[in-house]
């Protein structure tokens, strides 16, 4: 696959850079630049990050931050059973337990909330840190949604990290999940005040919390070009009107 010229290679994090030191240079520098790839696309374009983690995979299988992009690449795009291999891979090669949460959301993807429960209640998660802690919540509670048990859900987000004042950086993705679960509970009012709460800690546009607020008021969003479609509506219904005349 191309790779612009801007990309050097060098924008990759210094942890990975090491890691491919293992590799011979020529190669190490084709692999990073793949990787750059993926981090730049995931977001706006998964498949063509998935494209260039398969390279990247082709030719380093044996680098851990290789098999770790291709999970998260192939987990863009909902690929669930390829992005849990993956993950599993890198976890052998590091021993670490930092993908532990998306291991279990893989799980919930592939169809088995009660695997990722499991893996909720399992050793690794203490080993987490508490941005990890907090996303296994957030699968933990995802996966009691599959099951049907709202409440459970919504008991499961409870913590010390939803009551927090202070702002960090999975705060507007733990109240919106909140506010998102008592809503499917029927808990309109409480979900309102959540979702409000989402807002204002949603500071880069993270969730849509916003627009689920706007829809709990009643407020509705006309989009620029439909309005001026409904103008010129108008003004052909006026016309029209008068031709009749």
């Amino acid at each position: 696959m191309p790779i612009p010229e801007d990309v050097t290679g060098e924008e990759i994090d210094k942890d990975v850079r090491q890691e491919l030191q293992s590799l011979p240079k020529t190669l190490a520098e084709d692999v990073a630049k793949n990787l750059v790839m993926v981090a730049r696309l995931i977001d706006e374009d998964p498949e063509g990050a998935y494209g260039y983690s398969r390279v990247a995979l082709r030719l380093a299988s044996r680098v851990a931050a290789v098999r770790e992009a291709a999970g998260f690449a192939a987990y863009a795009n909902q690929k669930y059973a390829e992005a849990l291999a993956e993950f599993r891979a890198a976890r052998r090669m590091t021993g670490t337990v930092d993908l532990w949460p998306l291991m279990a959301d893989c799980e919930r993807g592939l169809g088995r909330p009660e695997k990722a429960l499991d893996m909720a209640g399992a050793p690794e998660v203490q080993k987490l840190d508490k941005a990890g802690q907090v996303e296994m919540r957030l699968v933990a509670a995802g996966a009691r949604r599959d099951m049907g048990q709202l409440d459970a859900a919504i008991v499961t987000l409870q913590s010390s990290e939803l009551a927090s004042h202070s702002v960090q950086p999975w705060t507007a993705r733990l109240r919106y999940a909140y506010a998102d679960a008592l809503l499917a509970a029927g808990r309109a009012d409480e979900a309102r005040e959540w979702f409000a709460k989402a807002v204002e800690a949603d500071r880069d546009g993270s969730t849509d919390a916003s627009d689920r607020l706007a829809e709990l008021d009643g407020v509705e969003f006309m989009d620029a070009l439909d309005e001026g479609e409904s103008a010129e509506a108008g003004e052909g219904s006026a016309n029209g009107d008068v031709d009749k005349d």
